[in-house]
């Protein structure tokens, strides 16, 4: 059985067909008891992911893997981003105390080595929320011994006090996307720059706390092969030695419209450019998300 993704244009007359997937974004349903286990453990410990919030195409493959992407701060995010379906609120929820062991032994129970953290931006609180996410790596080590830890950060609205807090705590690897090209960031992000991120991806790099630093961008929004190419230069520039490409699919009406869909050949030609210019790591196709197969993609880099 083939999955029915469905983009939903604002106006469906006006884009006709835009819903109509190519043949390389369909892909058969994955089964099997662990799909269900990983849901029922989640709700066990009452833990948010982005899969879920953020509507990923690869949610079901990755739950039938018994593994997940966590969504730490809450489920709401003070941005709201052109691309993202997570909820937008000027005034989130706080951060719960006990977050972090939940997340530990939802980790330590689903048996992961490898386990990736994002969050919701959240620049209603004072360090952004850095604090909160360098406990969680903490509590995730104390209970997990040999597992190693991914994070998905957000700016921190500039501040390197913050990063600062996250870097001590020395996850394997660090990741803040750089979403898009220049030339359309301020139409895809809210508030984030394209130079602020570059500026944070080198501070990270040059800090030498982590050992590994990983960006990823969306297409497929109307940027040109050339944009995407300078935009490889820049990431690799400033020290990322692990870069994503995948497709933007729009996640709601509300969002903005996908302008194309990438042929997995340019994919090929993205990844060719990559490691030309010396990028070691380079994972490009449709389906390709930041933390898709993060562990596997771990195992290559390898340390």
């Amino acid at each position: 059985m083939k999955t029915k993704l469905n983009i939903l244009p604002d106006n469906p007359e006006e884009e006709k067909g835009v819903g109509r997937f190519p043949s390389w974004l369909h892909r058969n349903l994955p089964r099997g008891g662990a799909l269900a286990k990983t849901g029922d453990l989640l709700k066990k410990y009452q833990l948010n992911t982005v899969c879920e919030e953020a509507k990923c195409p690869n949610r079901l493959e990755c739950y039938s893997k018994k593994t997940a992407t966590f969504l730490a701060l809450g489920k709401e995010c003070s941005r709201n981003c052109g691309f993202c379906d997570i909820d937008f609120s000027k005034t989130p929820k706080g951060p719960e105390a006990d977050e972090p062991k939940r997340i530990a032994l939802s980790v330590k129970e689903l048996g992961l080595k490898h386990v990736v953290i994002t969050m919701v931006a959240r620049d209603d609180l004072v360090d952004g929320g850095a604090t909160h996410i360098a406990e969680i790596i903490q509590e995730t080590r104390a209970h997990n011994k040999g597992c190693t830890i991914e994070v998905l950060t957000s700016d921190f609205d500039g501040s390197f006090a913050a990063l600062d807090t996250v870097l001590e705590a020395k996850p394997e690897i660090f990741n803040h996307n750089i979403e898009t090209v220049e030339r359309m960031t301020p139409r895809v992000r809210h508030k984030a720059s394209y130079a602020r991120t570059l500026r944070l991806l080198e501070y990270v790099k040059k800090s030498g706390k982590t050992d590994f630093v990983k960006s990823g961008i969306m297409v497929g929004l109307g940027e040109s092969k050339e944009e995407v190419f300078a935009t490889i230069d820049d990431l690799y520039r400033v020290g990322c030695s692990i870069i994503t490409i995948g497709q933007y699919l729009q996640p709601n009406r509300r969002k903005l419209l996908v302008k194309d869909f990438i042929h997995p050949d340019t994919f090929k030609e993205y990844e060719t450019y990559g490691h030309k210019i010396g990028v070691k790591h380079m994972h490009c196709g449709p389906f390709i998300r930041s933390s898709y197969n993060a562990a596997s993609v771990f195992e290559q880099v390898g340390i």
